[in-house]
């Protein structure tokens, strides 16, 4: 498997403060952008930017990865000072993902297989060649172009499937 985008993933030796202020600058928010985004308070970014806080609670380590765009497991590695045991694919639901959006929090949990919304089982690699999703970035896969959710059918296209 493939590691999300190089950028996303901690550097080996980087503070949890010198992650969180490299992925904000990568999104070009500000610390007030991100404390919205992650609905946590302003003042937080910045002690956590600062390297005054090194530890992250359940809230705002999900609300840090959905507005980073990362994976909840990447704040974990870098709070503990450990590598990337492994790498990873990126789940989303194939249903309730809207392209252009990030992935909801619920998605980023290793242990979600379904998303709770709708209850359909969470993809991690492309339907045709079978490569990990690596970001959501971009709609289509960039090993084979198959987009990562298919069109919703035209009304013409549907009244012309009910007559065959």
């Amino acid at each position: 498997m493939q590691l999300l985008e190089a950028e996303q993933a901690p550097k080996p030796e980087e503070s949890l403060g010198n992650y969180i202020l490299r992925q904000r600058r990568r999104l070009g928010l500000t610390q007030k952008e991100l404390a919205t985004q992650a609905e946590v308070h302003s003042q937080s970014v910045g002690k956590l930017e600062r390297g005054k806080t090194q530890q992250l609670n359940h809230k705002t380590r999900q609300g840090l990865a959905y507005a980073l765009q990362v994976p909840a497991d990447y704040l974990d590695a870098v709070c503990k000072g450990t590598p990337l045991a492994t790498a990873q694919s990126l789940d989303f639901c194939p249903n309730c993902w809207q392209p252009g959006t990030p992935p909801d929090p619920m998605w980023l949990d290793l242990r979600s297989h379904y998303c709770f919304a709708c209850g359909t089982q969470l993809r991690h690699q492309c339907v045709n060649c079978q490569q990990p999703i690596t970001s959501l970035k971009h709609r289509f896969c960039p090993y084979c172009g198959t987009a990562y959710k298919a069109a919703e059918p035209t009304i013409d296209q549907a009244q012309q499937n009910e007559d065959d």
